[in-house]
């Protein structure tokens, strides 16, 4: 049997989930919760197969408590049921270490399926966050990428510096530290020959990166 935590912070939706794991053969339900403090602690006290793990409730983040989770009980599988699908999100959970992200208007077969592939160790995105991460990874056809003497890191964090994002900003989204990010910040500088954030920002920007 898969035992499954359900944390979200709406109840109807709450109960919709318990609902669909008490009915599934196969799973069985480990605990619930409505904020991010409670999934914390009712995972640690169960030590579930798989959470389903919302992103923005009361207390600490989904993000936030993936990572306590799997600080201590990195076996746990972290599959995330969200309305939110922006990239930052995205990629914020899965740096967190969720290994699977579906959206709340997935069909119900698709959530269990979902549950079944965490479970075993697979990573499994629904059909909308697949394409923007396909959309994310791969360029379009004949687009070069712009300065390919940056890693991808660099990269990152130019177009982050060219929307404007001060360090602070860009270590909290990135989850580096401050000083990680000025390392970088310099190595863009010396790469891409410019002496200051302006330069790198205004080259950034006329590469099409960060347009606000």
């Amino acid at each position: 049997m898969i035992r499954v935590v359900v944390a979200d912070d709406h109840p109807l939706f709450r109960e919709g989930l318990r609902a669909l794991i008490q009915d599934a053969p196969g799973l069985t339900l480990a605990g619930v919760a409505g904020d991010g403090d409670a999934v914390v602690a009712v995972a640690l006290a169960e030590r579930p197969d798989v959470v389903l793990m919302d992103l923005r409730m009361p207390g600490l983040s989904g993000v936030e408590a993936t990572r306590l989770i799997l600080r201590t009980a990195p076996s746990t599988a972290i599959l995330v049921v969200t309305m939110v699908d922006e990239d930052d999100s995205v990629f914020a959970a899965m740096r967190a270490g969720a290994r699977g992200y579906v959206l709340k208007g997935a069909d119900p077969t698709e959530i269990l399926r979902a549950i079944q592939a965490v479970a075993n160790g697979e990573a499994i995105f629904g059909p909308a966050i697949a394409a923007r991460l396909t959309r994310f990874f791969v360029p379009a056809a004949g687009v070069a990428t712009p300065f390919p003497e940056l890693t991808t890191r660099e990269r990152e964090i130019l177009t982050l510096m060219a929307t404007g994002a001060p360090n602070a900003t860009i270590a909290s989204r990135l989850g580096l530290t401050e000083k990680t990010v000025r390392n970088n910040v310099s190595n863009v500088f010396a790469k891409l020959r410019v002496a200051d954030r302006a330069a790198a920002v205004a080259r950034a920007r006329d590469a099409g990166l960060g347009q606000p």
